[in-house]
């Protein structure tokens, strides 16, 4: 079905939704290099316009990725609330963005909204909001998950507490995780991305991880983030697994590219959740999110899987493969995949909160690693803008690297200290479990939000001494 719109005496054709959708979404180098870019401002503006006029009811039924011969679109259609959708179904894209800045769009309703949104329609909408738009829409959001600790409860920021080493090297591992545990981080996860990718060595690293958790007490959980296959295997040998982590994608080819499918993903979630390794909470009830997932704009076009698409609507589609799954973290690796799909600073804090806002919307647990490589136009100004804004947009978790520069995946990241600032500055705090346990251990002050003490607690100075010692 085409969509049309004039400006001034021009009149602009788009061929189907899916190439109305890349012509409106703001300018990226992806989808540039894919050839699905507006070619000018005029024709941005002009399928932005369109797209607005475009009723909601449309996404049901004109699919972007072939129903047929795709699983993701399967899923989507298949598990759509029409209950829950029926509140704004009536509503065009530029309605519903107008709806959702209302006040009558809270946190109970748009809960009760999330299954029955679609991810087109969340991306639709993303490309006519601006910033500020995302921010406060997100910010509406509570997607509360539980493992050992309870992650996105309103005025709290979680880290996860990345301790990569280049050899895997216990000893560098172990000072980087009792470095970000003396500043407060890890309450998400303590996941490490293992510089082999070998199921002895994961396993290993799992014992390793295994054994701080379990030895100081410590209400969080572990990832050794390898391929599913890795940590079902290493299930079955009886390794200590928390949380099962695995890449995903928008289109089944992407998920194809990296080895998964979605029968897969339940079958390595059923196996963890027959560990039951979460915790047991005062309302009876056990942690069972299990999953850890990671995405980013233009995993789909390395893959040669977009199907025609903008990078931005394919990302979208992959919170609800996550969605599916019940995850306790979903990770947007933003700047990650490099300048080749989000070129400098201006693009990565766009599509940060685009995909912040996106899986909000659609009920996933997000965070986001605000992140570039060092070949990319941006740098650490770029990236504070977008934390700032993330958290403000209520952002489950972000990431917590030694100096912010992960020496394993050369990358620049968020620091201990960033989330310190961010916890200080917007008045957030840890996980509740993990706050207790930081004023227990004396690494907060009793009383005080996010203050550390000024010295390290007694329990840590033996094991520093071990480390220098080693």
């Amino acid at each position: 079905m085409p969509y049309f719109h004039t400006v001034g005496s021009v009149c602009y054709r788009f061929a189907d939704l899916r190439t109305l959708m890349a012509r409106a979404s703001p300018a990226r180098s992806g989808d540039q290099l894919s050839g699905v870019i507006a070619q000018t401002m005029q024709e941005r503006v002009a399928a932005q316009m369109a797209l607005a006029a475009v009723p909601l009811k449309v996404f049901l039924t004109e699919c972007v990725v072939p129903y047929e011969t795709d699983e993701v679109t399967r899923l989507i259609m298949d598990t759509h609330n029409a209950n829950a959708f029926a509140p704004v179904s009536h509503l065009t894209v530029g309605d519903f963005r107008n709806w959702l800045l209302g006040d009558g769009a809270d946190a109970v309703t748009l809960a009760a909204l999330a299954s029955g949104l679609t991810p087109e329609i969340v991306a639709a909408v993303s490309k006519i909001c601006r910033l500020q738009d995302l921010v406060l829409i997100a910010r509406k959001c509570e997607v509360i998950t539980r493992f050992r600790g309870t992650i996105g409860l309103p005025g709290r920021l979680s880290t996860r507490l990345q301790p990569n080493h280049p050899t895997d090297d216990a000893i560098g591992i172990a000072a980087s995780l009792i470095d970000g545990l003396l500043h407060g981080s890890g309450d998400a996860v303590i996941g490490i991305n293992p510089a082999t990718d070998q199921v002895a060595q994961v396993v290993r690293l799992l014992h390793m991880l295994d054994e701080v958790i379990s030895g100081y007490g410590i209400p969080t959980q572990s990832c050794v983030l390898t391929h599913v296959t890795n940590t079902v295997r290493a299930i079955e040998g009886g390794a200590p697994v928390d949380l099962v982590f695995q890449s995903i994608g928008g289109t089944e080819g992407t998920n194809r590219s990296f080895g998964i499918d979605l029968a897969m993903l339940g079958e390595a979630r059923t196996a963890a959740l027959s560990l039951q390794r979460g915790a047991l909470f005062e309302d009876g009830q056990r942690g069972e999110h299990v999953m850890y997932f990671e995405t980013g704009q233009g995993s789909a076009l390395s893959a040669g899987a977009h199907h025609g698409c903008d990078q931005q609507t394919i990302e979208a589609r992959a919170y609800a493969v996550a969605r599916a799954f019940k995850p306790l973290l979903v990770n947007t690796v933003v700047g990650f995949i490099g300048p080749e799909y989000l070129y400098n600073g201006k693009q990565i804090l766009r599509a940060g909160l685009e995909d912040h806002f996106c899986g909000k919307l659609l009920g996933v647990p997000m965070g986001c690693d605000v992140c570039y490589t060092n070949h990319a136009e941006a740098d650490s100004d770029d990236m504070d803008a977008l934390l700032t804004m993330l958290c403000a947009g209520g952002c489950n978790f972000i990431m917590g690297v030694p100096g912010a520069d992960d020496i394993m995946l050369n990358y620049q990241s968020t620091s201990f200290h960033d989330a310190m600032v961010m916890r200080q500055t917007l008045g957030l705090r840890p996980a509740p479990e993990f706050e207790a346990w930081l004023h227990r251990m004396e690494i907060f002050e009793h009383g005080a939000r996010s203050r550390l003490l000024s010295h390290v607690p007694a329990r840590f100075s033996k094991t520093l001494d071990q480390l220098k010692l080693a």
